[in-house]
């Protein structure tokens, strides 16, 4: 697929706030500071349509674009932010479990992990959330540039097995340094688009 045109449209707090037409969404999960903003912005070829920051917990809403006019991006709030309030952390995970059950166009989601890092216990609650939603996913682990090739190989290996009680076999690393990894992200959203 070839990226012809990339537009943030809206940002919404509530369900009902989500765009209601009949384009498919792919839609981008992880932790804070995982790299999401960084992810979407190489990925649609811009430097600053999804900000980015160097403080965790900047996404709070669920933002939504337009590619192609095609089909929509949709960046969920990050999870595991412990500077948020817990009525703020409340309002996030209800936010984000009610679009991944409430929403039929969602066609992928992607999880975004820390390549460097072992999983999470978060990492491993939103892996059971999509598991019970009976989404497909699949795996991006981000920051590939800080590992050597040897280091790269053994932290896909830890993820493949880590992953396999999931049934997730698509895993990448990714660099938004290098843009390693940018072309697997696209051919896995052509691959539910088309």
């Amino acid at each position: 697929m070839k990226l012809l045109s990339a537009e943030f449209i809206k940002s919404a707090a509530l369900l009902n706030q989500v765009p209601q037409d009949n384009k498919p969404h792919i839609a981008i999960v992880g932790r804070s500071n995982v790299g999401k903003s960084s992810l979407l912005n190489v990925i649609m070829n811009r430097k600053r349509l999804a900000l980015t920051s160097s403080r965790p917990g900047k996404t709070r809403l669920i933002n939504f674009f337009l590619i192609n006019d095609l089909f929509y991006l949709v960046d969920l709030p990050g999870y595991g932010f412990s500077k948020a309030s817990k009525k703020e952390q409340q309002h996030w995970q209800s936010l984000i479990e009610s679009y991944l059950k409430s929403i039929p166009q969602l066609k992928l989601i992607i999880l975004l992990i820390d390549i460097r890092h072992p999983m999470s216990p978060l990492d491993y609650e939103m892996l059971e959330w999509l598991a019970f939603f009976n989404h497909r996913v699949i795996v991006i682990g981000t920051k590939a540039d800080k590992l050597s090739s040897n280091q790269l190989v053994k932290q896909i290996t830890y993820y493949k097995k880590a992953l396999s009680p999931f049934q997730i076999t698509e895993i990448y690393s990714f660099s938004s340094i290098t843009r390693k990894g940018k072309n697997e992200v696209w051919q896995a959203i052509s691959s539910v688009i088309s």
